[in-house]
């Protein structure tokens, strides 16, 4: 008799560790000890293709989920201060760019925060610090623009159209005014349809709509409901995000006091409630017309592709240079940005930090990326994306297979079921799981000394 050994399966994993939009992660930032002069990092770098992202740290209220750096509110002469800060900025960052080679800006974003919680005027002044002060053509390049239902008002999209924005994204999280509640995000469904309305009649060509999943009370009728509502203004993107409640969050304060094991108990329903309504909300978009791009992110198949800016996660690339107090920058070898922070009286203190601050010449807080790194993000942003890895990209770039330099991670990966078994050959592509698994995926791509250091950051 022959007895057969069979492979053991991979322990389980939880299916949202965390979002990766960008690798190495802020909380593995560290104080730069030789602060580097932007001039001496930029010198060796591409600048025929830069990407542009001002960041905006004002919101009108902060969601209950949110962990972004954003303040709550700013009184006229906060706002006034923070783009004199973000001018200085620019000034130093173009002059540090030099005019030994042309430099030209491929994209540009401003995020947030919420950039129109500035303005009509502000916003006309910030479109002038990226044309006037860095030199980006905003009329001739993809620019997308954050918001939300209270801010998109006429005035303010009236400014973005003129000045050549190509796409506009709105958070709406759910069209169900008690689901809203329950993400303490204060909104009315009436609200959301008018400022969507207004978005249309302001004929920007591409309109992205957030949606979340994963939100107590929500079901699945529930959440086709916001979907459908969504689908009727035909947005030409949709992008679909599991609810996280993260630390020092508020969301995350009013669960605080549930003991461990009724939190073990909630998070295993609440990942089968996430995995459930991920593949209702995937299975409906893709029945209405639209593509898969990442886990998050659907396109409608007919949508005007030369009005896009990068497809999701590509922003994150080499040569993107952030201004604000909340925004990174990235060269080949180093990843650099503020100090980052949660909590609003941290967050108050940056960003009073940042509008005192007369010199912006050298970078302050960053990482360095060496090759092995630079190899690990490659692979993880390609390979999030739906469309795959083409291996012969990785082996031009580095020389390299992903194969040989990650086998015990793609391995992990085959034995998941999480890569597509039927892909092309010379293309490493995750299956219909592995996409649903992303947010485990990622994780698990970060390398020893990563892990680290964001476990030694001290959350504030």
């Amino acid at each position: 008799m022959t007895l057969t050994t069979r492979t053991p399966a991979p322990p389980a994993v939880r299916p949202y560790e965390s979002y990766v939009y960008a690798y190495p992660h802020k909380t593995a930032y560290r104080p730069l000890a030789d602060r580097p002069s932007l001039r001496s990092l930029w010198a060796a770098e591409p600048k025929d293709a830069l990407s542009l992202y001002l960041h905006i740290p004002f919101c009108e209220v902060r969601c209950g989920f949110c962990n972004l750096f954003t303040r709550i509110g700013a009184p006229e002469e906060l706002t006034t201060r923070y783009l004199d800060a973000l001018e200085r900025q620019a000034v130093a960052v173009r002059d540090a760019l030099g005019d030994e080679e042309p430099v030209r800006f491929a994209a540009a974003a401003f995020g947030g925060g919420t950039p129109t919680f500035l303005t009509a005027g502000e916003l006309e002044r910030l479109c002038d610090i990226a044309e006037k002060r860095m030199g980006a053509d905003l009329g001739a390049v993809p620019l997308s623009v954050e918001t939300s239902p209270a801010t998109a008002t006429a005035d303010r999209l009236a400014v973005l159209a003129d000045r050549g924005t190509t796409r506009i994204s709105i958070g709406v999280q759910s069209f169900v005014d008690e689901e809203a509640r329950a993400a303490v995000r204060p909104q009315r469904r009436a609200d959301v349809e008018a400022a969507l309305g207004r978005i249309r009649e302001a004929r920007i060509p591409v309109l992205n709509i957030d949606l979340i999943y994963g939100i107590d009370g929500q079901t699945e009728r529930s959440w086709l409901a916001s979907l459908d509502a969504a689908l009727a203004w035909r947005p030409e993107e949709l992008y679909l995000y599991p609810l996280y409640v993260r630390p020092l969050t508020g969301l995350h304060r009013l669960g605080a006091a549930a003991g461990a094991e009724a939190r073990a108990l909630e998070d295993a329903a609440w990942d089968e409630q996430r995995l459930r309504l991920y593949a209702v909300g995937r299975d409906h978009l893709l029945a209405h017309g639209y593509e898969q791009v990442s886990m998050r992110m659907f396109r409608r198949t007919d949508a005007p592709r030369e009005q896009e800016g990068p497809e999701d996660y590509a922003c994150q690339t080499d040569g993107m240079i952030g201004l604000g107090c909340g925004a990174r920058s990235y060269t080949a070898a180093l990843h650099y940005s503020f100090d980052y922070a949660v909590d609003m009286r941290e967050i108050r203190s940056i960003i009073d930090r940042f509008t005192a601050t007369e010199d912006f010449s050298r970078a302050e807080v960053g990482r360095y990326v060496d090759v092995a790194e630079a190899r690990r993000r490659h692979l993880l942003q390609s390979l999030l994306q739906a469309a795959g890895l083409p291996v012969a990209d990785y082996r031009a770039r580095f020389g390299t297979d992903p194969g040989a330099d990650f086998p015990a991670e793609l391995a992990e990966f085959g034995a998941r079921g999480w890569l597509d078994s039927s892909a092309p050959e010379g293309l490493l592509r995750l299956s219909p799981a592995g996409l649903a698994h992303s947010d485990a995926l990622g994780p698990a791509l970060f390398s020893p000394g990563v892990r680290a250091a964001m476990a030694a950051y001290e959350r504030k």
